[in-house]
């Protein structure tokens, strides 16, 4: 149930009662920031008045006059200087909590399911992922989680780097730099690839003769050539191995199977710039292959010299690729909707790609981009991570530390605990500290990375989300009553600290429909925290236990199971994993 939702339908039939239902746009609902001011607001009230031409009291009067929620409503009130405060029923949130509680997934889903393509993570091949890769890792597979839990048939993209000038670089050092009778078995693991990219790189930015070798070896790779495709596909593997070791120990649902790397569309390249020359829409120009794009309407900005799409030796660049990639994913894989998540560097080039696939007709007039910005990692010094240098934080020593820290945390507080419980714990811990520092930040703002912050266990953390977890599952364990839920027993909202608790549970339905909306997984760690804090005040207040009323205590105790299996599903729409023992 989305309550917001529900207001907004009785609002919507208030307004037609008089006559003002084309102002229905201005009005805002949202769960108020204040006790005092009930639990939900009603915003957008002055402006309509002031339209109608009448005081803003006479108008919220007329509307709360003409809204029918009697059955959920037990205050609904005006307040200066213009808004309207709604008092939620006990006995409505009874009811709902009692039925929704039966439900699977709680009663939540997408009555329009779609196709939905979530394009993130994206590390570039030969290079070890680092800190700087969190944030479109873990966002982009919170999201995922989200829309696959709300219904949605949900493709998640992983567009690695792995066919860039990188491989024309490793090409010519192989085979500039190494004996003739070396053998590709020796790179078995991505520390010696990584070497041997970094100093690939170094001779590559002093040495214009092995520049060009570089160059003209991604050329030849892109036209299929059999020596530089046998090393390439050897370096693709150790490299995709190493991040999927990544992957699994941060918890995130990517796969081998989600690759669609840059080398997945090369098939389509030459037929993607025939067909745009044919168009008119590409043309030649200095024996290169331009689109040229004129600023848009909305003042984005897209190029006042033009999209190269083939450079006159014959290699493609990114931008034929993420044009063939967009073709692919509207004609192929049917798309209705597709999110990208990087960060603002990119924002130039998927704009200048979006608008050549339009104008060439390889998007559908109904299928929704959106580019989901990611704020960028930054270093001490305000610069972003970059791997070139070769002394970036990696992300196996990030995990390293932390998994190091809350071992280290967890035997002091408990000092007898055996040491596989206490490792898995310690994994579980640190985990969900990496992640939900990166999910608790809105995703569009900047930060310098913090070895404090990153590792923080007190306060707003995933440890104190889990903890509460814990907590309740302890509390019901002692009970020794496993079918809990199913007993005859029914929840009854009696004090305030109840009814604040109910209330938030129900709001988890509509937390996870804006987030699904607008890729923005800080609102559920800002929501579990909350409902976390709250279950902490009901439960200090009434301690479950000692209430003698079994009808009270068997109430209380489903309403905080309730509590818990709202907390747990919600660390693991984040990708946090929870422990029954801490």
């Amino acid at each position: 149930m989305n309550i917001q939702n529900l207001l907004l339908q009785h609002l919507y039939q208030a307004l037609l009662k008089i006559n003002a239902e084309s102002f229905f746009h201005l009005i805002k609902i949202h769960i108020s920031t204040h006790k005092q001011f009930g639990d939900y607001q009603i915003n957008g009230l002055i402006p309509i008045s002031k339209l109608l031409n009448i005081s803003v009291e006479n108008f919220s009067k007329k509307l709360i006059k003409f809204i029918n929620l009697q059955h959920m409503v037990e205050i609904i009130k005006f307040e200066q200087p213009g808004f309207i405060n709604i008092f939620l029923s006990s006995t409505w949130i009874e009811n709902q909590i009692n039925y929704i509680g039966n439900l699977p997934n709680f009663g939540i889903y997408s009555k329009q399911q779609k196709t939905i393509i979530i394009d993130y993570s994206g590390p570039n091949i030969a290079k070890e992922m680092h800190v700087g890769h969190l944030r479109s890792t873990v966002i982009g597979d919170s999201t995922a989680r989200i829309l696959s839990f709300l219904g949605h048939h949900v493709i998640k993209a992983n567009h690695i780097g792995d066919w860039g000038t990188q491989f024309g670089m490793l090409i010519a050092y192989i085979h500039k730099q190494i004996p003739h009778n070396f053998s590709l078995n020796k790179i078995q693991s991505f520390d010696v690839l990584e070497k041997y990219y970094q100093e690939a790189k170094k001779i590559y930015d002093i040495d214009p003769n092995f520049a060009k070798l570089a160059r003209h070896y991604v050329v030849k790779l892109q036209q299929g050539d059999g020596y530089c495709k046998k090393i390439w596909q050897h370096l693709v593997n150790i490299s995709v191995s190493n991040n999927q070791k990544l992957y699994n120990r941060l918890n995130i649902t990517l796969k081998k199977s989600d690759i669609m790397g840059e080398s997945m569309y090369q098939n389509m390249l030459p037929h993607i710039v025939r067909d745009l020359k044919n168009k008119k829409i590409a043309v030649t120009s200095n024996n290169a292959t331009v689109v040229f794009l004129n600023k848009d309407q909305k003042n984005e900005y897209y190029s006042s010299f033009g999209v190269i799409i083939q450079k006159k030796d014959g290699g493609y660049l990114y931008s034929t690729t993420d044009i063939a990639c967009i073709k692919y994913r509207c004609e192929i894989l049917h798309a209705d909707r597709i999110i990208y998540y990087t960060d603002s560097r990119q924002k130039q080039h998927l704009l200048q790609a979006w608008k050549i696939a339009h104008k060439a007709g390889y998007i559908p007039k109904s299928v929704s981009f959106e580019h989901h910005i990611c704020g960028m990692i930054l270093q001490k010094n305000r610069k972003p991570f970059q791997t070139r240098a070769g002394n970036v934080l990696k992300l196996t020593t990030l995990l390293n530390e932390a998994f190091k820290k809350a071992h280290d945390l967890i035997y002091r507080k408990n000092p007898n605990l055996e040491d596989i419980k206490l490792n898995k714990l310690a994994h579980i811990i640190s985990i969900g500290a990496i992640k939900y520092t990166e999910l608790s930040k809105n995703r569009s703002t900047n930060y310098i990375f913090n070895w404090d912050t990153m590792l923080n266990f007190n306060g707003n953390t995933a440890l104190y989300i889990q903890y509460a977890y814990t907590r309740i599952f302890s509390i019901l364990k002692k009970t020794g009553q496993p079918n809990l839920k199913k007993n005859k027993y029914k929840i009854q909202i009696i004090t305030k600290k109840e009814k604040l608790l109910a209330t938030c549970l129900l709001q988890f339905n509509e937390i996870i429909e804006i987030i699904a909306d607008q890729g923005t997984p800080h609102l559920l760690c800002n929501y579990l925290y909350k409902l976390s804090a709250l279950f902490s005040s009901f439960y200090e207040s009434y301690p479950i236990l000692e209430t003698k009323n079994i009808h009270l205590q068997h109430s209380r105790l489903k309403l905080s199971l309730f509590t818990a299996h709202i907390l747990k599903q919600g660390l693991e729409l984040l990708g946090i994993e929870t422990s029954e023992y801490m």
